[in-house]
């Protein structure tokens, strides 16, 4: 459920609500006289005392005073800040519930988007530590120099010295730099937790700063192999667990090592590089000018790659033969319905589709599958542990005609 109307302030309503389930943004649902009540650090099953203050569009907003029925997953949340950031959603719920949480979500966007009757859920791949995992911070910068984000809700600013889901790297880098970078609104950090490699723009002219500043790129390593990634370049966040996509994307496509792989929306070409052993030809397909620059660095030295600089959609119907397999990893809109209608054309035996975004995947695979494709399995990847956000591997067989 996307939620882009203007918000409104209303005459505070204190009431009781029952949390009957979890929205799209990972906040609980409730009803308060039949109208929909959004009820953020709430768990399904709760009886909570609420005051209903915001109003946008046809629903409500609230916050709560007191949870009367806790649920059994509710936890005490580790970080500080919980509330006051709004970064993190569920800190509030253990960890082997938030997975279970999401799976349940991802099922429900493909019934509901995809027309699934029973989608083929495979289990969690979820994370063996969830603290700490992300390599990339985007900090606004406050009074006086300080680091931190803004409050969703509130759309104030709130000061963070540690943040409990960024690699400690970046921590320590967030320590250097507070209090020390009023000369900028918006600060990034990009962090290699396999190399020890930083990356912060914008380049900072104040002396107090004593870091390397004003990278133009960094690397990281996944499985072994490294990666230059620039500052505009994609990268998953959670470098643990992108070694765990890549290998589950290697199960899902069934490699034999005769294949043509096709890696679409490529990025920095994770895909097309750490594949490459494990296929006879790869073709990386990626429109970003820095990601290609990127991939193109990362391909050296490796024969069987081929980087086409296009969009996806043209690179598709352009290719002159069909390849055995392709991957799927669109950002958040999903597939262009030219990609889809190009790839229908191709007909490769397999396809893994990668996904951010459970609705809009299940929007592409009920394209896919009424077409000429069999859903095999879909398997939800936890790449952001405390926060409603899931990535998505599924798997889709060719239909015997």
């Amino acid at each position: 459920m996307r939620r882009k109307r203007k918000q409104q302030q209303i005459e505070p309503i204190e009431t009781t609500l029952v949390i009957e389930d979890v929205a799209f943004k990972g906040e609980g649902l409730a009803r308060n006289d039949g109208d929909l009540v959004f009820v953020p650090y709430t768990i399904p099953g709760e009886t909570v005392k609420a005051t209903i203050s915001r109003k946008t569009g046809s629903y409500y907003e609230a916050d709560v005073d007191e949870v009367l029925t806790p649920s059994p997953h509710r936890v005490s949340p580790e970080c500080p800040y919980v509330g006051d950031c709004t970064g993190c959603q569920w800190q509030h719920i253990d960890y082997a519930h938030q997975l279970e949480i999401k799976s349940r979500l991802v099922k429900e966007q493909l019934v509901r988007t995809g027309g699934f009757g029973n989608p083929p859920m495979g289990p969690v791949v979820g994370c063996d530590d969830p603290w700490h995992y992300r390599n990339h911070a985007r900090f606004t910068i406050g009074p006086g120099g300080q680091l931190g984000f803004v409050n969703k809700t509130q759309r104030r600013f709130v000061r963070i010295d540690r943040c409990l889901i960024m690699d400690e790297g970046v921590n320590k880098i967030l320590a250097h730099l507070q209090d020390k970078c009023a000369e900028t609104t918006q600060l990034s950090v990009r962090y290699g937790v396999n190399t020890g490699q930083w990356l912060i723009q914008p380049t900072l002219q104040t002396l107090d700063v004593t870091l390397e500043v004003g990278q133009t790129h960094y690397e990281e390593e996944l499985h072994g192999t490294r990666f230059r990634i620039a500052s505009p370049s994609f990268f998953q966040v959670n470098s643990k667990q992108a070694e765990r996509l890549v290998d589950l994307v290697r199960e899902c496509l069934d490699l034999k090592g005769t294949e043509t792989l096709v890696d679409a929306y490529a990025g920095v070409g994770t895909f097309a590089v750490l594949l490459a052993p494990h296929v006879a030809q790869a073709i990386a397909i990626e429109e970003s000018a820095s990601a290609v620059s990127d991939a193109r660095k990362n391909i050296e030295g490796l024969s069987n790659v081929t980087l086409v600089e296009a969009r996806t959609e043209d690179a598709l119907a352009d290719l002159e033969e069909a390849p055995d397999v392709v991957i799927l990893d669109p950002p958040r809109a999903g597939c262009h319905p030219k990609a889809l209608d190009a790839l229908i054309a191709l007909a490769p035996e397999r396809i893994a589709y990668v996904s951010c975004d459970p609705e809009t995947l299940a929007r592409d695979l009920k394209i896919l599958c009424e077409e000429r494709y069999h859903l095999q399995e879909v398997r939800p990847v936890d790449m952001f542990p405390h926060t409603h956000h899931i990535e998505v591997v599924a798997t889709l067989k060719k239909r015997d005609e």
